[in-house]
């Protein structure tokens, strides 16, 4: 039996094993984080709902369904980043969608990538650095949409906003975006 093969971690997270349970856990905590990151910028807030999410996750994995052992995997990356995505947004409604207090360090944004992501690394962390100056209504919208691949009905559901507002928030976003990008060019170039 291997401990790295996610069926059996899995299945032996359906069977409410303890050693199972914190593998998991330390195969995904730094995906976790990651995700929630986008929502919440304050750390410890930050660890606080993902490790509420782990919990969430363990509590309802008798619900977890898979077909092969093959889309195992992309299942649990999908349903797990689903409830990390669910929990920060109910601590930003319990909050009333406030800004966060704090911030991210560039150490938690790290992501362990071979060599040849080296650009898409940085590409990444540009962007993260860049959606965090958005409002937080623009910057969940966005986030939802762009990076995680919600519908403007999904979006509407999940925060209980209109389908309309869903779509004015991501092209407000966007267009802010744009404009940080146009600012960060403009200021490159006078570096030159």
């Amino acid at each position: 039996m291997l401990l790295d093969n996610t069926l059996t971690i899995v299945n032996g997270c359906k069977a409410r094993d303890p050693k199972y349970q914190q593998i998991f856990y330390e195969l995904y905590r730094a995906f976790a984080l990651k995700v929630v990151y986008r929502y919440i910028y304050n750390y410890e807030e930050a660890r606080e709902v993902s490790n509420d999410g782990f919990v969430k996750f363990f509590l309802s994995i008798d619900s977890f369904r898979y077909e092969t052992a093959v889309s195992v995997e992309n299942l649990v990356n999908s349903w797990l980043r689903r409830i990390m995505i669910n929990t920060s947004i109910d601590l930003l409604r319990k909050k009333m969608l406030l800004p966060e207090i704090g911030g991210i360090t560039d150490s938690h944004l790290d992501i362990p990538l071979d060599e040849e992501s080296a650009d898409q690394l940085a590409v990444y962390n540009d962007m993260i650095k860049l959606v965090k100056q958005l409002p937080p209504a623009y910057r969940i919208v966005f986030n939802m949409y762009v990076i995680d691949g919600y519908s403007h009905l999904q979006i509407s559901e999940s925060l209980n906003i209109p389908m309309s507002t869903s779509r004015s928030n991501l092209s407000r976003a966007r267009n802010l975006l744009m404009k940080y990008l146009n600012q960060t060019e403009a200021l490159v170039k006078c570096s030159m």
